[in-house]
């Protein structure tokens, strides 16, 4: 790619202070402090398995709890990334997989539609993960899917330990998000909708 598939946001509120710069075609490298270390976990494994540089810093409430500070996360990652891919020209668009880890497996399917959705199917046996809310893993990726502009159906098939439902979740979004924003060498930079737009 001659363009580099690159974008920063910055998104303050009485809630939370959160920068986000991405890079879609880089090593997924990361640099990521959120507050809450069960979430810094998951989003390195985002980076490192979409292969999309991350840097991100957040500064939220945490004194209420971590909900805020999640949604605004998954709403400035989703904006840098949809800034990123622009008109999405040359994607393969689509993608799946199925991911274990240990006794779990997880199923992502993407569709950088420029239609956002989330099918969510996926539960957890307790309400916490050490000190996080489960709950909260739904959260972020609604705002991802949201606002990077993507269709995402998520599936946890079977599992036992919910650090393992959670991590997989990450890790099939991530591999199914890097294998959809590939530039197709077959697309010869067309736009992959028989609309012309995915904006």
């Amino acid at each position: 790619m001659s363009e580099s598939r690159s974008a920063a946001i910055v998104r303050k509120t009485n809630e939370t202070s959160v920068s986000v710069s991405v890079n879609i075609d880089g090593t997924g490298t990361s640099k990521i402090s959120t507050g809450v270390g069960f979430f810094d976990h998951m989003l390195d494994q985002l980076s490192r398995h979409s292969l999309i540089d991350m840097e991100i810093d957040v500064k939220g409430d945490l004194h209420i709890d971590d909900h805020h500070t999640v949604e605004d996360t998954g709403i400035a990652i989703g904006q840098a990334i949809a800034k990123a891919l622009g008109d999405r020209r040359g994607i393969v668009r689509y993608a799946s997989i199925d991911l274990a880890m240990d006794e779990t497996m997880t199923k992502a399917a993407i569709d950088v539609s420029g239609r956002p959705f989330l099918v969510w199917n996926v539960a957890f046996s307790a309400p916490k993960i050490g000190t996080f809310d489960t709950e909260l893993v739904r959260e972020f990726f609604q705002a991802l899917a949201q606002n990077a502009g993507i269709t995402l159906h998520i599936l946890n098939h079977y599992g036992a330990n919910n650090h393992h439902i959670s991590e997989t979740c990450f890790k099939a979004v991530a591999r199914a998000l890097r294998a959809a924003t590939e530039i197709d060498p077959r697309q010869a930079g067309r736009i992959p909708s028989t609309k012309g737009t995915l904006a």
